[in-house]
């Protein structure tokens, strides 16, 4: 019988299993998207360099979230609404790195890895 993985999968050199813990690490603070940078710059895997791209953008987009607020009188609504969505795609990114997917997050998740190709 077949093997229905891809060699990606199947724990090639660079394996979705190798990176997960590295796409996991990116989204856990700045600081974790740091150290998965530095990590990943070791030893590049594509699923880690992914979700790095996602986590950077759910990040500058949160930045650019909370310098939304000092907007007078509809500051406070746009940043809490970017800040609600935020939250949204990050747990949507956690799960995807989670469970081995390189999808993109919701939304903005295709804009992050064409803005960030270079990583």
């Amino acid at each position: 019988m077949e093997n229905p993985q891809t060699p990606l999968e199947n724990g090639g050199s660079n394996s979705v299993n190798d990176g997960k813990n590295i796409a996991i690490i990116a989204y856990l603070t700045i600081i974790g998207l740091i150290i998965a940078f530095v990590l990943n710059n070791e030893k590049r895997n594509d699923f880690a360099t992914y979700h790095i791209r996602q986590s950077l953008g759910i990040f500058l987009t949160l930045f650019v979230g909370g310098v939304l607020r000092y907007i007078p009188l509809i500051g406070w609504l746009l940043s809490i609404v970017v800040v609600i969505l935020m939250v949204v795609l990050w747990i949507v990114g956690v799960i995807n790195a989670a469970n081995g997917n390189k999808k993109p997050v919701p939304i903005l998740g295709e804009y992050y890895n064409s803005l960030f190709s270079g990583l």
